[in-house]
Parts: structure tokens; sequence; C-alpha cells
């Protein structure tokens, strides 16, 4: 199991029972991409082999916390493995909408083998999905994930429904972040809690806050930062036609930027001029503050009967959401 730096000193802080259940996070992962024919295999494994800091599985851990019960962590484990599988499906359907030719770097499935492939790929993950947590959890498992995904779907459907619109409100844009992001991290948060059978409330609103923290500071980044560490050129969401909120912010400080249509941003060049100027609004550390204010929420919302060791690994994951951004 190859961790990131950051995922290592998480695995770390929260003991060797995380280690554990990770590695065999990543098992279940691997057997649930095969099965399905040798194409769709491939690209689903491909897909999840790509990876990343597996952030959503591991707060499935976190919130579970250590057991010795080996029927609690079993079904963390497919619970964790689940929300990997949702979320590894909204990429590849992602760049399907989108076009995408890169994803981390790497070519997409859609740029590789086509829309009908990537689709077909995004839903064998989808269905593993559920067909991971079914052997796991009990009916409030499964609606906590079916919720989630059709929260994502609605943000999918606000998102297309806002392209290329400059009037969209910051209000809107929270409601979109809330839907497509936020909503998974809630799920993973409620899993684990559900598989270890704690407390429903002991995390309060930490894995949605930092979900809005996390989508906030991935928009930061595409204005900011540089393709060798995001995998995609600065500008792509401009280019795409998502309206963010460093775009909305700084459309506040800078007329040329207010009557800016998006639609007239038609390459990489102009996309990187305009996020040098939204750059030079200060736009970026007005979105970062207000990352920092969530994620600040997060941490002083958990429970006070949070174990001293699982607190500490929990904040470290809202700190390294921050530290994406700097």
């Amino acid at each position: 199991m190859n961790l990131t730096p950051e995922t290592e000193e998480l695995v770390r802080v929260g003991g060797d029972h995380v280690r554990a259940l990770l590695a065999r996070v990543e098992e279940r992962l691997r057997v649930s991409a095969v099965g399905h024919g040798e194409a769709l295999a491939r690209h689903a494994g491909d897909t999840i082999a790509a990876g990343g800091k597996r952030l959503r599985p591991l707060l499935v851990v976190l919130a579970a916390g250590e057991s010795s019960d080996e029927r609690v962590a079993a079904a963390v484990v497919r619970a964790a493995a689940a929300v990997e599988l949702v979320h590894s499906a909204t990429l590849v359907h992602d760049d399907v909408l989108d076009g995408a030719d890169l994803r981390r770097g790497r070519p997409t499935v859609v740029a590789l083998a086509g829309r009908e492939m990537a689709t077909a790929a995004g839903d064998v993950l989808f269905s593993r999905a559920f067909a991971e947590l079914a052997q796991a959890g009990g009916a409030a498992s499964i609606r906590a994930l079916s919720d989630a995904c059709s929260a994502l779907a609605r943000g999918e459907l606000l998102q297309r429904a806002d392209a290329w619109d400059p009037a969209v409100t910051v209000e809107r844009y929270l409601l979109r972040c809330e839907l497509k992001t936020a909503s998974l991290f809630h799920a993973a948060c409620e899993l684990g809690l559900l598989a270890s059978h704690r407390p429903p409330g002991e995390l309060g609103d930490f894995g949605r806050r930092i979900g809005l923290a996390f989508q906030m500071l991935d928009d930061i980044l595409d204005v900011s930062g540089p393709a060798s560490s995001t995998g995609k050129h600065r500008g792509t969401d401009l280019l795409d036609g998502t309206v963010t909120l460093p775009f909305i912010r700084a459309r506040e400080h800078d007329g040329h930027l207010a009557a800016l249509d998006p639609r007239s941003v038609t390459g990489p060049a102009e996309a990187e001029q305009v996020c040098e100027r939204i750059a030079a609004t200060g736009a970026l550390e007005e979105v970062r503050a207000l990352a920092l204010d969530h994620v600040a929420a997060a941490k002083a919302g958990l429970a006070e009967t949070i174990e001293p060791r699982r607190r500490e690994a929990l904040e470290l994951v809202a700190d390294g959401v921050v530290s994406r951004y700097s």
C-alpha cells in the first residue's frame, strides 16, 4: 500500500489499526474491479489504482475508531471501499461530461476508450459500491450512501444549469459544494459511525464542513496551482464553464472581470490571463479564509468524548485539507 507523506502521518497518528484497515480497503478495491470483462475491468481498475490520498475511506476508518470485533472491522472496510468506489465513479462520469483528457496528470478513461466505455466503467464502479455495502451494512448505511449519491447527481445538474453564468451567487455556489462534494464527506463519517455502532452525532458537522473547505481550496488550486501539482492546466474550470467562488469574489473587486462573459474565455492562454487577474484581486485569500473558518468549525464541533488519538487524527485530516493550498 503506497501512501502519500500526508496520509502516512495520519496513519501513524491514528494507530496500527488504521494502517491495517486501509490495507484491507485497498484489497477490496482491487477485487471489486475484476469480473466484469477484460475491458471494463482494466478501465475500472486503472481508475481505482490512480488513487489519490484515499481521504474519504480514511474518514470512514477514523470515524469508526478502533474495535477488536472482526465483524465491525469487516463492515468498516467494506463501507470505506464503497465510499471510494462512489468517488471514483463520479470522477469517471465527470470526465465524460466535461470531455476531459487528463485526471491527476493521467489520461482519462473517456480520452482512452471513448464515452460509452467510460460511462460503463463509471456505472460498474457505482454498482460495486452498493454491492460492498450490502454485504456489510444495514438499511441505514445503504440509505446514507444512496442519499449522498442523489445529492451528487443534483449537484451535477445544478453545475450544468449554472454553466458560463457570471451571475451565479455565493449561496448558489455553496449549495453546489454541499451537494457535489460535502455530501460524500458527510456520508463517509456517517458510514464509519454506523459500522462501529457509535453515536450518530459524535462527529457533529465535521464531514460536511471539511468537504466544503476541500471544494473551496480545490477551486483556488484551479486558479493558482501549476499543472505539475494539480494534473490539469490553470483555469480548467473557466474553460468548462464552471463558475467558482474565486471568480465570483474577484468580480466584486475588478470591473474588467465583472464585465467578462465566461464564454469568451476559449483557450488555455486566455484562461491563464484571467487566473492572473483573479489572483491579483485578493479573492484567493478571501476564499481561503472562508475555507479555514469551516475547518476550524469542523474541529470545534467534534464531541468531547472522542479519544485523544482519534481526535488528533481527525484534526490532522481537517488541517490536511488546508495544506493542499499555500
